[in-house]
């Protein structure tokens, strides 16, 4: 199982560090990291903890800003979707995860990007406003999410069939010596 984490862990890191890569605004792994954390690592902790600490780790590089608490917890929120991906993991639930992780990430940061205050005034019109501007940037988001996720389901499936030793165990099976 040391294998199938590590492997894991480098598809997560390698797609967070495609971020220092020139790319269109927004077109980013970033759901797409946490839905991929949230379907196949086992251990909560996991699923969190490495989508998070490999985005930390690009954003060091990239640079922190004011909003970084906002993005990071649209992250947390993407990994139990991504877990209900990885309770009968298949195409459909990835599209259908990777869709829903974009609009939440769309949702909570231009809120975060409204209640700052700094862009737009803290009223109805001005959280209208913040939304309707970020529009153009969602496109991307949903393109981003898609790419990255098909690109990581499917790259880990296929390296599955490759490598039969990455495949999961079910819970309570023993491990032959």
């Amino acid at each position: 199982m040391r294998a199938r984490t590590a492997v894991l862990l480098g598809l997560v890191l390698a797609a967070a560090a495609s971020r220092l890569l020139p790319h269109p605004p927004n077109f980013t792994p970033v759901a797409a990291v946490a839905l991929f954390g949230g379907a196949h690592f086992h251990q909560r902790w996991q699923a969190f903890a490495v989508p998070l600490g490999a985005m930390l780790l690009s954003d060091l590089v990239i640079g922190l800003h004011a909003l970084v608490p906002v993005v990071y917890a649209a992250i947390a929120l993407a990994v139990p979707i991504g877990m209900w991906v990885g309770r009968r993991l298949g195409p459909v639930r990835v599209v259908a995860g990777a869709l829903a992780g974009s609009i939440l990430f769309f949702l909570v940061t231009n809120f975060g990007v409204w209640l700052e205050g700094a862009l737009y005034p803290r009223t109805a019109q001005g959280l209208l406003a913040a939304y309707l501007a970020a529009i153009p940037f969602f496109r991307n988001t949903v393109a981003g999410d898609l790419a990255y996720s098909v690109v990581l389901f499917g790259g880990f499936a296929l390296l599955q069939r490759l490598l039969p030793g990455l495949r999961a165990r079910p819970v309570g099976e023993a491990v032959a010596r």
